[in-house]
């Protein structure tokens, strides 16, 4: 309700709940489905680890996202990124439990490359039923927007933008003058508030958003009272465009409406599912890696008098403060009220420290912190406690950052934003990219971050 995709999604979610129940479970259907056709195309029968492996994709590809209103060249980009980040995912699974030799590799083969097309074909055929349902004349519904300021002109056009969604915008209602209205406005204009009620009854308009601004709330009661003696469903849209949203969503507290501002998306199922998710992959990766970590800790003592392992005080969830661990990359190392960040040929680094933080090996520490619950692995980057203190006061929305844990790796990070800020407009740049994670979190996202962390270990020249 408060960015434009939860709007869009805000004002037609009602009467399209069977095409979201049908999305949530075609691709996972799908993935499944193709899985068992490839085996029975190699005459491999379906036994318990077949079977196991299709339960474990149905768990972590449900509830599939609704494609059905995307551009389908976008559609095709999402659907493979996401399922080479599970294959990824499961291919780490297997590895980590010798398990490759339960399965045909001929089938194998055959799922890996069948499934995201015929996903797409299913997103197609989706996209064409769903465009005719809404095509029919009683799947069409009139709309109208009772306020023909800034907030009513950003509804109409999502309003429009929902053509396709069986919504027809017919135009505005509002008692100031031309002057006083946007330009875009006033050709759609229908009249006063005084004409709303007469104007609905007669061409049986279906919803009615309201947008006039807080301060005409004499105005907006008496209106709610009059639309209400029709069947038009009433929709009131506050004026928080101004404000910078997180999780933005509308909840129930003991039959009072309280509007969300600002929500960490980690409630619910989706903390179970993050949860678990980090608990999984930790140790899978941390049984994968151990080699790497034995041969990183002798590497650190020799390069260097001082500890393997370095800890510093960071701030956590809720900015309560954590320790973080890290391998020494450095002869000495700071974490008192003063943090100096390393910089290009900073010569506090070792040179094996310096091929460790180029690689981000001198992370891999940290999946301990996830499995203890300190950390995620995926969140925004944890910041010394006196950088911390510093930048909450120069960045807006800064701690916000902060509703979730930590992460070894970010979205700010797979994005270019890793690496010293030595200005205030690049730690600007990279908190932008956390609340963007903040907001559009989900599990395939946090996997897709995975895939591209990996590729940056070995191509990132920006850390140092």
């Amino acid at each position: 309700m408060f960015d434009d995709r939860t709007q869009k999604r805000t004002f037609y979610s009602a009467p399209q709940s069977v095409t979201s129940l049908v999305a949530a479970f075609l691709e996972p259907t799908i993935t499944v489905l193709v899985f068992v056709f490839a085996n029975q195309f190699v005459d491999e029968p379906i036994g318990r680890p077949q079977l196991t492996l299709c339960l474990l994709v149905f768990a972590l590809t449900f509830p599939g996202p609704n494609r059905f209103r995307d551009n389908l060249l976008s559609a095709a980009v999402d659907i493979v990124s996401s399922w080479v980040a599970l294959l990824f995912i499961l291919a780490l699974c297997a590895y980590a439990t010798r398990s490759f030799y339960l399965f045909e590799d001929g089938a194998l083969l055959q799922w890996a490359l069948i499934t995201p097309a015929v996903q797409w074909l299913a997103c197609w055929a989706g996209q064409q039923v769903h465009r005719r349902l809404n095509a029919r004349p009683e799947a069409r519904r009139k709309a109208v927007v009772v306020g023909a300021g800034p907030l009513g002109v950003k509804v109409s056009r999502a309003l429009i933008a929902a053509k396709e969604e069986g919504v027809e915008f017919v135009g505005f209602f509002d008692d100031r003058t031309d002057d006083r209205v946007q330009d875009s406005a006033i050709m759609k204009r229908l009249g006063g508030l005084s004409n709303v009620l007469s104007y609905v009854s007669e061409h049986g308009v279906r919803e009615v958003y309201i947008t006039l601004p807080l301060g005409s709330q004499p105005r907006i009661v008496e209106l709610l009272e009059q639309v209400q003696g029709t069947t038009a469903s009433l929709f009131f849209v506050p004026d928080v465009f101004g404000i910078s949203i997180i999780q933005g969503r509308l909840q129930d507290m003991s039959g009072i409406p309280v509007v969300g501002i600002c929500e960490t998306p980690f409630t619910g199922t989706n903390d179970l599912i993050k949860r678990v998710s980090d608990i999984v992959l930790a140790s899978l990766i941390l049984v994968l890696i151990s080699p790497v970590l034995v041969a990183i800790a002798i590497g650190v003592r020799l390069s260097s008098p001082g500890p393997v392992v370095f800890k510093q005080t960071r701030n956590g969830l809720a900015g309560e403060e954590i320790v973080v661990y890290k391998f020494r990359s450095m002869k000495a190392q700071d974490n008192g009220p003063v943090v100096r960040q390393a910089t290009r040929n900073d010569p506090r680094i070792t040179p094996f420290g310096a091929f460790i933080r180029r690689t981000s090996l001198d992370e891999l520490p940290q999946f301990f912190n996830v499995l203890q619950g300190r950390m995620s692995i995926v969140g925004p980057r944890p910041h010394a406690v006196a950088h911390n203190e510093e930048y909450r006061r120069l960045i807006k929305a800064y701690m916000v950052r902060h509703k979730v844990k930590p992460g070894i790796t970010g979205w700010a990070q797979v994005n270019g934003h890793r690496g010293e800020t030595d200005t205030i407009e690049k730690m600007q740049a990279r908190v932008e990219y956390d609340l963007e994670y903040l907001r559009n979190w989900s599990l395939v996202f946090d996997l897709q971050i995975i895939a591209r962390t990996v590729r940056l270990v070995f191509f990132d020249r920006k850390a140092y």
